[in-house]
């Protein structure tokens, strides 16, 4: 079964903002660490945000990066996304109004894996706790853990499309075979919808033989379903966070910045959906 299952977005409505996607869900995923899902997460939140759209910002890693990101320290939230899933408290009793809305990690999430092990229905927790609330926003982006564990599960079960950041060396790319997998079950027993929505390729640098390789390995295996947008090496994006900014807030300007502000229109402009044979 091809990557590319992708369903069309859901019917517009005019009460956040007016003929735009309402209570889309989009995971960003990828098993391998360190290929920039949390950078990408937050700063595409941020670049929809000044598009107008009403952002949800989901931080579902146990280390917190997301959070941290936006100035919050995980260690000292009383209560996160653990509550959510485990105790079902309200998702709006974690939501931190920062850039944008944030539900927030802390360590505590490191243990709700084996808390929800037990639990039945334990693949759609989080799916149960956007219900809500989803709707109150265009996007809800959920930033998931470098694994596909139950709480990757959860988010993938929760969502309508995946976001899959690439790092661009030949050694990443090997992982979206079992990405895809993981996505074919899911479709099958949990979530008929989910889908890739685009697969971003991550610390490019065009200056390198391996970079532009790696690329056009992506580009001949996915075709259209690898984004344009290219996200290149700079410092400005470990810098921002430093700073509990995005790098749109840090460094508007930027280079860095503009990059996210193309991919935002790459995926408010995808309204159809895309196939992959």
């Amino acid at each position: 079964m091809g990557l590319a299952r992708l369903l069309p977005r859901p019917g517009t409505r005019d009460d956040i903002s007016k003929g735009a996607t309402l209570g889309r869900v989009i995971a960003f995923a990828n098993q391998k660490g360190g290929v920039a899902k949390t950078t990408t997460a937050l700063n595409l939140g941020v670049a929809f945000s000044e598009q107008g759209m009403k952002v949800l910002l989901v931080d579902l890693d146990p280390q917190g990066n997301l959070t941290m990101s936006q100035g919050l320290n995980p260690d000292s939230i009383e209560r996160s996304m653990f509550d959510v899933l485990v105790h079902r408290v309200p998702i709006t009793e974690v939501i931190h109004h920062q850039e944008v809305d944030l539900a927030v990690s802390s360590i505590d999430l490191a243990g709700a894996e084996l808390a929800l092990s037990s639990m039945i229905g334990r693949e759609r927790a989080l799916e149960k706790a956007l219900a809500p609330v989803k709707d109150n926003y265009n996007y809800v982006l959920i930033d998931t853990p470098p694994s596909l564990g139950l709480l990757t599960i959860n988010a993938l079960v929760a969502s309508n499309g995946v976001i899959v950041p690439v790092q661009c060396e030949y050694l990443s790319l090997r992982g979206l075979v079992q990405l895809e997998n993981t996505l074919s079950m899911i479709r099958e027993n949990l979530n008929p919808e989910v889908g890739i929505e685009g697969i971003l390729p991550t610390m490019y640098d065009k200056r390198t033989l391996h970079s532009r390789e790696a690329v056009e390995i992506l580009e001949e295996n996915f075709g259209d379903l690898v984004f344009g947008t290219r996200i290149r090496k700079t410092i400005r994006y470990a810098e921002a966070p430093v700073k509990g900014s995005s790098v749109l807030k840090y460094d508007p300007t930027g280079s860095a910045a503009d990059a996210y502000r193309e991919l935002a229109k790459e995926v408010l402009n995808g309204a159809a959906p895309r196939e992959h044979a």
